[in-house]
């Protein structure tokens, strides 16, 4: 039953065509004048935390493509569900309430992944000489890391979008937690160009895990070594969500019955 969530999924995103393209001509935009952006931080200076003029180009690519992928933004689907009240039949069906949205999101993401992610790279190769992994231990590392990177990012979109059973204004919160999302993952730039006392804090969170990680073994700055670690501290974060949100959802839930009869 949840594959043929994702492939619905999958399906209903590839329906919708010009907005798959509007957003990619967007996210390609952005992503080449963040690319210069940076180049004029660097200068004349060849390396910056650990990263070369070329890893900090491709890091803008990377993270224009993971945008739809991850979804950092405009994610309320499961708040209309609440709001609306569909929440009570989604509930009453013979599946797991926290996986039924999961595979869905999964379907949306790999889509996204397909028609914006992947082509945006291309973009930049063309335009830029960017980094690629440095080993083939770096690749086969990425996919469990995109992997768990996406269910942390749902993780998240799925608590926050959970307020909507305690206010009506549950897309404020989520527009407040997406802007936590951007500054916290290392989305507007590299982990590494914070104070070291800030990044301590920030790996505290799961932001870092959904962008930063995945990203920083793809440039090859996670040595081999430590690329175990990395993972386990992205599947720690997957786990400790799905167990914050069952909590948060069986509260809920009993709030929606008390509230409704």
């Amino acid at each position: 039953m949840y594959l043929a969530l994702v492939r619905l999924a999958l399906q209903r995103t590839f329906t919708y065509r010009a907005a798959t393209l509007a957003g990619l001509a967007t996210n390609a935009f952005f992503g080449l004048l963040r690319a210069y952006v940076l180049l004029a931080l660097f200068g004349a200076r060849q390396n910056v935390a650990g990263y070369s003029v070329r890893d900090a180009v491709t890091y803008t690519g990377l993270t224009q493509a993971l945008i739809a992928y991850i979804a950092i933004w405009g994610w309320w689907d499961l708040i209309r569900s609440i709001r609306t009240g569909d929440v009570a039949t989604d509930l009453s069906r013979p599946h797991d309430y926290y996986w039924y949205w999961a595979a869905q999101d999964v379907g949306r993401a790999l889509a996204q992944f397909v028609l914006r992610g992947l082509p945006i790279m291309v973009l930049y190769a063309l335009f830029y000489n960017i980094t690629l992994p440095p080993t083939p231990l770096h690749w086969l590392a990425l996919i469990p890391s995109l992997a768990c990177a996406l269910l942390i990012s749902f993780g998240w979109r799925f608590l926050y979008s959970l307020a909507a059973f305690w206010t009506q204004d549950a897309i404020g919160v989520g527009r407040a937690a997406a802007t936590l999302t951007t500054f916290l993952s290392g989305f507007l730039m590299p982990l590494a160009f914070f104070p070291d006392w800030l990044i301590t804090l920030m790996h505290f969170t799961p932001f870092p895990a959904m962008i930063n990680t995945p990203i920083e073994i793809y440039l090859g700055l996670v040595r081999e070594s430590d690329l175990p670690l990395a993972l386990a501290e992205q599947v720690w974060w997957v786990l400790a969500l799905i167990v914050v949100n069952r909590v948060v959802l069986s509260a809920g839930v009993r709030r929606l019955v008390i509230q409704g009869g």
